[in-house]
């Protein structure tokens, strides 16, 4: 056997496959194809969303197939570690409808263990939720017992702290409409700018509910380099997604997205010491391409 059969025997015993797939390589629903609203409307996420008697509801934004790339890149972390206690590599199996069912693990573990289901827009946390201010909405959190008393504070009720309707979690939730309507009073005479900075001065949770174009506007995620900016062959820059980890010592390097066999040469030159001319012939016969088909697109 000869050095570059030896080196891609080996790259074949160590290789790490990934599966990503509807329902998994196992499991009734195994032959089934999928996208990410599967995974949001079988485990019970589009119907915990929204109000009592509205239809189902999907979220407005990927969330199925960003948990699933998550936990996709969790398992392959996880096993390239054990490969280099092993020597093997192996095969990992991760699916869009298991990620639904990591996201609603609470309501089903309720109703599993004493058939509890959940109301919808329902919270036995009060005040907590989204209130609507003179120029938008703000979100308050602040169902803890220890937030009453702040929350107190920030209504100009500091009364109601002792307040026999309100004194435990649960006689505020009976009587959650009381501090809603007190909420909604104060806030609508806010700006968001001003219900937030005021219900923080009472270390009470709030933020804005931002509109797409209003969370984009925000310092936050440029600041911290949640949303970056990155050269792009069609567009000269476009905004992705950053670096959400921050290393102390190594910081992440966001670049562009490759294109189609933009590492063609690098693997199959440099890991598995193909020549020149042996990598020619893949192109030529097809085995490999270095196409993309953006090339083509005007503009």
């Amino acid at each position: 056997m000869g050095p570059k059969a030896e080196r891609v025997l080996g790259a074949v015993q160590q290789r790490q496959e990934d599966n990503v797939s509807a329902y998994g390589q196992f499991g009734p629903y195994r032959d089934q194809i999928g996208y990410d609203p599967i995974g949001q409307t079988m485990s019970g996420i589009a119907m915990v969303t929204g109000e009592e008697g509205m239809p189902p509801i999907r979220a407005g934004v990927p969330i199925i197939d960003r948990t699933t790339a998550l936990h996709s890149a969790i398992g392959i972390l996880a096993a390239l570690y054990e490969r280099n206690i092993s020597g093997e590599g192996q095969t990992i199996d991760v699916c869009l409808a298991d990620s639904g069912y990591s996201l609603t693990e609470i309501p089903i573990t309720a109703y599993h263990g004493a058939g509890t289901e959940p109301q919808r827009g329902v919270t036995d946390s009060a005040p907590s939720g989204m209130y609507p201010c003179k120029d938008g909405w703000v979100l308050i959190s602040a169902g803890d017992q220890h937030h009453w008393a702040r929350v107190c504070g920030a209504l100009g009720k500091p009364e109601w702290e002792k307040d026999p309707r309100f004194t435990t979690r649960r006689e505020r939730s009976k009587h959650a409409e009381a501090i809603n309507e007190a909420m909604r009073e104060l806030m609508g005479t806010m700006t968001m700018k001003d219900a937030i900075a005021h219900f923080t001065r009472h270390d009470v949770v709030a933020a804005p509910v931002n509109t797409i174009a209003q969370a984009a506007q925000d310092s936050h995620p440029w600041e911290r380099r949640a949303m970056v900016e990155v050269p792009d062959f069609l567009a000269g820059t476009i905004a992705v997604s950053g670096d959400f980890w921050h290393f102390g010592r190594t910081p992440a390097v966001v670049g562009s997205t490759p294109k189609v066999g933009e590492h063609n040469e690098d693997v199959l030159g440099g890991l598995l010491g193909y020549s020149k001319d042996e990598i020619a012939k893949l192109y030529a016969n097809d085995v490999i391409g270095n196409w993309d088909h953006y090339d083509t697109v005007p503009g």
